[in-house]
């Protein structure tokens, strides 16, 4: 699975994770002190569907979250399985 959008090309980011000791002054304490710096990665919000295309033909493809709200892409619509029939006397 990629670790990028297919369709905005939206991919991961990195950054720090702040880890703070103490009691901050507006609590009544002396004030919070960094006691470790780690770096991190931010992962977009990714998922596997299924869009149909320009030519008619359907691909499965890795899109995040936001594209797939935003109506960017079209869904393959599923038929039904079975329909009922009136059946008139």
């Amino acid at each position: 699975m990629p670790n990028f959008c297919t369709f905005c090309g939206k991919g991961k980011q990195v950054g720090n994770v702040v880890q703070t000791r103490g009691r901050a002054k507006y609590l009544g304490g002396v004030g919070t002190k960094v006691t470790g710096i780690t770096r991190r990665e931010f992962k977009p919000n990714l998922r596997k569907v299924r869009i149909s295309t320009e030519n008619g033909t359907h691909k499965t493809v890795c899109i995040c979250a936001q594209c797939l709200k935003s109506g960017a892409v079209n869904r393959v619509v599923k038929a039904a399985p079975f329909k009922l029939v009136d059946q008139k006397k």
